[in-house]
């Protein structure tokens, strides 16, 4: 029987859940490619995408492709970006997706393969990371341990389908989700962002990680930029003339009473 939504207002939101997780599983495509993405999840990737700009999308656990390829495309709108993707197989991708060239697929365990893909990435590469692979809490916490080290402050690490039993009784439990909330107790470097939450629905609850400090600094502004050499000989020469001046200007004049203490400060 066909599900109309107006038909359904009353509906418990789980079951609204359970619906849209058989149209994610079995019906869903991405230009014609299965693609087991949340949409709504999906559409907050690309306003993540559009605000970090990241140089590299590691998706561990690429299943039939679709993803991916959303993925690509985004990079594609951007003008940068690449996506190593992730899997123990990719014979069910089609071949038009393994051959985007923004797109290197790889296979075998994520953790197993941290080495590698560790050196495909440059140094000052921004990466995002959507991990989506077995669910279990142990698999999970380990791939949090390991590939975190990769992101950048103010970027992202997204762990999917930690609706798995809050939300959805389905998965591994304990999970994804119980492996986020071991993650951030233990590396305080990350923050939960549940602002990324804001249709409400999301298959990631919990999911969006944010970097938010580097070794346990804080860190919410941006960087000050590095001084060249000539700059810091610029500004030195204009700290020397204020000094002089402020020397001259304290010396006693005939008729005119001294400055106050404290009337200049230099940093």
């Amino acid at each position: 029987m066909a599900n109309y939504m107006e038909e359904l207002l009353d509906m418990p939101l789980r079951n609204v859940l359970s619906i849209i997780q058989e149209g994610i599983m079995n019906q869903a495509t991405y230009f014609g490619v299965g693609a087991q993405k949340s949409p709504m999840d999906a559409w907050v990737y690309q306003e993540i995408m559009y605000e970090t700009r990241p140089d590299v999308i590691i998706e561990i656990g690429t299943a039939y492709g679709g993803g991916t390829l959303f993925l690509a495309h985004l990079c594609d709108l951007l003008g940068k970006g690449r996506i190593i993707g992730l899997d123990f197989s990719h014979k069910n991708v089609p071949e038009d997706v393994k051959t985007h060239p923004r797109i290197s697929f790889v296979e075998g365990d994520a953790c197993q393969n941290f080495e590698y893909i560790e050196k495909m990435i440059l140094k000052d590469d921004r990466v995002l990371i959507i991990e989506d692979s077995s669910h279990t809490y142990d698999n999970t916490l380990n791939v949090l341990r390991l590939y975190s080290r990769l992101i950048k402050l103010g970027d992202y690490f997204i762990v999917e389908d930690s609706i798995c039993h809050h939300g959805l009784v389905i998965g591994p439990n304990p999970g994804p989700y119980e492996a986020i909330e071991t993650f951030v107790t233990e590396n305080k470097d990350f923050e939960i962002d549940r602002a990324r939450e804001h249709f409400l629905i999301t298959w990631n609850p919990k999911g969006y990680l944010r970097r938010t400090a580097l070794n346990n600094t804080q860190f919410y502004a941006t960087k000050p930029e590095t001084i060249s050499t000539s700059e810091k000989t610029t500004e030195s020469s204009i700290r020397g003339t204020i000094k002089l001046l402020f020397h001259k200007l304290s010396k006693p004049m005939q008729n005119t009473p001294r400055l106050a203490a404290g009337s200049f400060t230099f940093l």
